[in-house]
């Protein structure tokens, strides 16, 4: 029976993949008129067509995983370059030359050693000892945890250092899997909080870094580490409260206190054993870390040179391997980075940049976005904001999200005549909210793959936390762009 089912899963795989190779010739080939080829000022070129075609080719198989994303993207690279879109060192260049792969292995190698050194359970029970037994207070620990945590370490590996401890509190109340709302509320608060977190500060998630790298490389704009926490911040502490108030409303946890009484979480905090020395590394590196992001626009007037956002981080986590620092081994670190997640971001920048330089995205924004530059501000970028969170159901992935959406993004703010980042970084922001779908970022997947709520526990509350994060993340951008003179 398993191998029946079995074949007929690759059997539907393949057909996806077909599918998705039908589709891309038809949109490559298809004669196109004149008056579609010109959308206003904005022409599709052949070349245009070519990467639009590899985009839906992309598309069909990202929302299908007929095959792996990060293959996906590779696969695509090549289809470029075999379609003349341009050369393939070009392409490579586009993606795999871009800082924000260094900034990437820089912030996961920093996480691993969090969670290797001790370091991230430390915390979870000090959590613990500060919410004390009130369930209803103890979901709110772990949102406003997982804020906090994820705004300088990936929301991935901050959902990786808080699912154990949520599973760790309902096995040990006997809380059985799908049957408790308490259940359903703090595992899904190990998911929100990261991911809200994650839109705090460009080291929060890989789409934020992905998002820079599109603006500065197609607008010439450079953001900082502080400009973009001037609007983050203030969003993600504002989302955190309204998360825990919408879980509250859909999973009212059915037991008001846990069986172990404050005191006694208090006292399994006290009896923690010293601050190791691995622990001690790592949070000294991971307070330099911070320090440097912070300080960047003090070291570019120092020492005379530009500083990427990627450079601080890369230079701190090399310095874990200096003889002398740290114990813990490149071997013990190296399978907790997520290297499939790396070639999925170089790959998509590729495919993105070759979107932009082809003309596709500017076309593609003209003919389907051009209308929201008649609207008022306020709702020009609560339309931005509030399409593309529903675009994750069809895109099934932020970094996915990041490289279609933003280019497209850019090339409409050129357009219609606005400064680009009065559309681009509203959409920067929301690219990697994903309060819908699980599989929408593996940040979710992880506390789902704890088995304690289902698939669509977490989208009919995310429907709705969809829309107040929608309204507040529009209503920050739309209040400090207008202090800023973005608007």
């Amino acid at each position: 029976m398993r191998t029946i089912s079995m074949k007929r899963f690759e059997l539907r795989q393949l057909l996806f993949f077909f599918a998705a190779l039908s589709a891309m010739v038809i949109v490559k080939e298809i004669p196109l008129s004149d008056s579609v080829r010109h959308a206003g000022e904005a022409v599709l070129t052949r070349g245009g067509q070519a990467s639009l075609s590899v985009l839906i080719f992309a598309l069909i198989l990202w929302m299908t995983e007929a095959i792996p994303f990060h293959i996906t993207g590779l696969l695509s690279i090549v289809i470029l370059t075999l379609f003349h879109v341009d050369t393939y060192g070009e392409i490579v260049k586009a993606g795999f030359g871009n800082d924000t792969v260094t900034f990437f292995i820089g912030v996961l190698i920093l996480s691993a050693f969090i969670t290797t050194s001790g370091l991230g359970k430390r915390i979870g029970v000090w959590i613990l000892s500060k919410t004390g037994n009130a369930t209803a207070n103890i979901v709110f620990g772990f949102v406003i945890t997982g804020t906090l945590l994820s705004m300088w370490i990936t929301n991935m590996a901050v959902a990786a250092m808080l699912m154990p401890l949520a599973v760790a509190i309902l096995e040990e109340e006997g809380i059985e899997k799908l049957k408790s709302n308490f259940g359903r509320a703090l595992l899904i608060a190990c998911a929100w909080g990261s991911i809200i977190g994650g839109i705090a500060t460009p080291s929060g998630a890989g789409p934020n870094a992905l998002a820079i790298g599109f603006i500065r490389e197609m607008a010439g704009i450079e953001i900082t580490f502080g400009q973009w926490m001037l609007y983050g911040v203030p969003a993600a502490l504002l989302m955190a409260p309204v998360a825990w108030l919408v879980l509250m409303l859909f999973f009212k946890p059915e037991m008001k206190h846990l069986a172990k009484t404050k005191e006694d979480l208090t006292q399994e905090y006290r009896e923690l054993p010293p601050m190791g020395r691995e622990e001690k590394v790592t949070l000294v590196l991971f307070a330099l870390t911070v320090s440097l992001w912070l300080g960047t626009p003090l070291l570019k007037q120092w020492l005379g040179i530009a500083i990427p956002i990627s450079m601080p981080v890369l230079f701190t986590s090399c310095l874990f391997f200096i003889p002398k620092v740290s114990r813990i081994s490149w071997k013990e670190i190296e399978p907790k980075i997520s290297w499939s997640g790396i070639i999925l971001i170089v790959s998509g920048i590729s495919l993105g940049m070759m979107l932009y330089t082809s003309g596709a995205a500017r076309w593609l924004s003209v003919v389907l976005l051009s209308g929201i530059g008649t609207l008022p501000t306020f709702m020009m970028v609560f339309v931005i904001v509030f399409i593309i969170s529903l675009l994750k159901i069809i895109f099934s992935s932020n970094t996915v999200t990041a490289t279609i959406i933003i280019p497209i993004m850019i090339e409409l703010a050129v357009s219609l005549g606005l400064p680009v980042l009065s559309i681009a970084l509203p959409a920067s922001l929301v690219a990697s909210l994903a309060f819908i779908l699980v599989t929408s970022s593996p940040t979710n997947v992880i506390p789902y793959s704890a088995g304690y709520f289902s698939i669509a526990d977490f989208a009919k509350s995310g429907l709705l936390m969809t829309l107040f994060g929608s309204i507040i993340l529009s209503g920050v951008v739309f209040l400090l762009g207008s202090i800023t003179g973005i608007y």
